[in-house]
């Protein structure tokens, strides 16, 4: 039925929804039924007056919807959908779950080949490491001179730095098929709930699932900064750890004897409580991180549009007492409209 001024008016046993302008019928007419099917979509050309602001929050809601809800997956495997978080704790503890729950399980050999490779490498050096370390140690406490000590310093700092890289590239590689394992997630998910795993299973992840990207090089260079940090002021921790017990014990130290045992205890302290103290904070950065993944995926279909506004404005209200009957207050009403 349609009336003279050219919008169609609502019929009897029809349910309707406005997107972008244009009214859907949701079930068909009575009279139609014969002639459409029950489940199906009649869309009407002719459109409607509506608030602009609600079609756009009703677009944006459709659009995610749309983009978060997927066919629920069964196999001969899996016989029901796992939650992401589920998959990403179990792909922890046994890696290559994930991939096998996707039905990728061509990724399961590179990873483990990959993690397994560069962990082998990263052991060796770090055994040929601490065999110079205690070396050095040995050479420190028998008050070897500095040129004793240099060819083996050298050494302990290349193999430091191939063993850092070499673990760094483990745990790396570890973490990415975790985080493989939530992108190619095929079960139901919202998109809040996959910014705040990524988050979880890598810094910065979140973010880049969010699309902004901005927040990666902040949130990783804070990171890296306090692991820099950390590692500075454990060295100095323990160096002045073994110059306060080379005193103590009524030998010569690194120093010469410049400095008293109570001032390296002093310096030993110093150091160790500001290792501490940068622990905390770089754990503090990652939970960070994990939130602002989470508001920023919850914030991004939040209505920013002209209809949001907020006035102050003089207002007379009308009130009853027992002493001087109706009277009118004054002051200021505060409106908030969304």
């Amino acid at each position: 039925m349609v009336s003279q001024s050219g919008v169609s008016a609502q019929e009897p046993g029809v349910r309707y929804k406005v997107e972008g302008g244009v009214r859907t019928s949701l079930t068909p007419a009575a009279a139609d039924s014969s002639a459409v099917a029950r489940d199906s979509i009649v869309r009407e050309a002719s459109p409607v007056e509506i608030d602009t602001a609600t079609t756009a929050r009703e677009r944006r809601r459709l659009e995610r919807e749309a983009r978060d809800t997927v066919t629920v997956r069964y196999s001969r495997l899996f016989r029901d959908t796992m939650p992401i978080s589920r998959v990403c704790a179990i792909s922890a503890i046994a890696p290559g779950f994930g991939q096998l729950y996707n039905k990728q399980a061509w990724k399961i050999p590179i990873l483990y080949g990959t993690v397994a490779t560069t962990a082998y490498f990263a052991f060796q050096q770090n055994s040929k490491y601490k065999g110079l370390k205690r070396q050095y140690d040995a050479m420190k406490r028998e008050n070897a001179t500095q040129e004793e000590t240099d060819p083996i310093q050298s050494q302990m700092i290349r193999h430091n730095t191939a063993r850092t890289l070499l673990f760094v590239g483990a745990i790396g590689s570890y973490l990415y098929f975790i985080g493989d394992a939530a992108i190619c997630y095929k079960g139901p998910v919202n998109s809040v709930k996959k910014a705040t795993t990524l988050s979880t299973i890598c810094p910065g992840a979140g973010q880049i699932y969010n699309k902004s990207y901005w927040k990666m090089p902040i949130i990783l260079g804070g990171i890296a900064t306090m692991g820099y940090v950390i590692n500075f002021n454990n060295r100095g921790y323990e160096r002045f750890k073994l110059a306060y017990d080379q005193v103590a014990a009524g030998k010569p130290d690194e120093f010469n004897g410049r400095y008293t045992a109570d001032y390296l205890r002093k310096l030993k302290n110093n150091y160790r409580r500001n290792r501490d103290l940068c622990i905390i904070i770089t754990a503090g950065l990652y939970l960070l991180n994990i939130i602002d993944a989470h508001v920023d995926a919850h914030m991004k279909d939040y209505d920013v549009s002209d209809d949001l506004s907020m006035t102050l404005e003089p207002t007379v209200t009308n009130f009853y007492t027992m002493r001087t009957g109706n009277s009118n207050g004054y002051g200021l009403s505060f409106k908030l409209r969304f």
